[in-house]
């Protein structure tokens, strides 16, 4: 298969899945743009991504999506450089053990993980329009079932734990998706989220030494490899099986059915509702 000619953004694509990701899509002839924090680490990865791909259509474009005015400042960065936007693939996002705000205010995990989708999603949504037939990829995680999201405490301000705080966020990626679906109906652009697997990556590292080895000791036992996990986000933002198929969830490339809590339609809107309050989107 080939993507010659075709535009695609990915988050968070210079570590873990993001990275093989943003590798398989651009060797398949895909121009190819991450938006990353660490510019120096990024660097490395474009001229990796370059070498194994056999092309420089591999960019990237700085910015930390824990904060609005980052996202705001990746998606006009896109908006100038790309003529077209064929694939946004949201795929960064992290875990934090203690209750942390970002400068927006807004309690970090909530930020990185559903704000970031939901802002640049909607930045960049003209553009996709403009392109259609195109397509939206959101990692969520299996992690959503058994979470249910209270929309009077979607911080974690009552009550916080990392662990709780990371399965919300998941099932507002669901949410998420399932809403834009509904909104998107007959547009030709695409939205569907997967469960990429517990993949032995970096995630966790950032919680501190006891973190880190607890989550070092399940990685070794029940983690697959960075590049399965990859597999689905790939196959979501390639395959012609998946040509016109929207709002569904997937994992290890089949549509399967989510939580019983990510069906329910009003919490769609209640929460695409607060996120708009949030970013000040409307």
């Amino acid at each position: 298969m080939r993507l010659d000619g075709k535009e695609i953004v990915i988050t968070g694509g210079t570590d873990g899945i993001g990275k093989v990701t943003a590798r398989e899509l651009a060797k398949m002839g895909a121009s190819v743009t991450i938006v990353a924090r660490n510019a120096t680490k990024a660097q490395q990865v474009v001229k990796e991504l370059r070498t194994a791909a056999g092309h420089d259509r591999v960019g990237f474009v700085r910015a930390d999506l824990s904060s609005q005015k980052g996202v705001r400042g990746a998606a006009e960065t896109i908006r100038g450089r790309l003529k077209r936007l064929d694939v946004l693939i949201n795929n960064a996002g992290a875990m934090f053990g203690r209750r942390e705000l970002t400068e927006d205010g807004i309690e970090r995990t909530f930020a990185l993980n559903h704000l970031a989708y939901f802002l640049m999603t909607n930045l960049l949504l003209d553009m996709l329009k403009a392109s259609a037939p195109s397509r939206i990829v959101n990692v969520s995680s299996a992690a959503h079932t058994g979470a249910k999201l209270n929309i009077d405490d979607l911080q974690g301000a009552k009550s916080y734990s990392g662990w709780r705080a990371y399965q919300r966020s998941k099932l507002a990626n669901v949410y998420f998706t399932y809403e834009l679906a509904r909104r998107l109906s007959g547009s030709n652009v695409t939205v569907n989220c997967l469960h990429p697997g517990f993949v032995a990556s970096r995630f966790g590292s950032n919680n501190g030494a006891v973190s880190r080895a607890l989550f070092g000791v399940a990685k070794s036992i029940f983690a697959t490899s960075e590049g399965n996990g990859a597999r689905t986000s790939v196959y979501l933002a390639s395959s012609p099986d998946v040509d016109g198929v929207t709002g569904k969830y997937f994992d290890s490339r089949r549509a399967v059915k989510s939580s019983a809590a990510s069906h329910d339609e009003q919490k769609w809107r209640e929460l695409w509702r607060a996120s708009e309050k949030l970013t000040g989107i409307s």
